[in-house]
């Protein structure tokens, strides 16, 4: 699980880096809701209910990043799973 957990801070991180280049205010709040989605996803949490009365774009970056990181999540299982099974 640690390989998972790697990965979606490192995407996490890399959200926050684009956050502090964009030029304009809905594309700040876009990487950083996608960075919060990405974060529920390694707490097992949603908060999308918050997210709803966003501007679309926000709302779909937020819930982008809430799959992304379930999918990278479940990813890292399956590998770790496969590269028991041949030990």
């Amino acid at each position: 699980m640690a390989l998972a957990t790697e990965s979606v801070e490192a995407r996490i991180e890399w959200c926050r880096q684009q956050k502090a280049r964009a030029a304009q205010p809905i594309e700040r709040e876009g990487w950083h809701a996608e960075a919060e989605g990405l974060r529920d996803a390694l707490l097992s949490e949603d908060h999308s209910s918050l997210y709803r009365d966003c501007a679309p774009t926000v709302f779909e970056r937020y819930a982008m990043g809430l799959q992304d990181g379930r999918a990278l999540m479940l990813v890292a299982v399956a590998e770790q799973q496969h590269a028991m099974s041949y030990r």
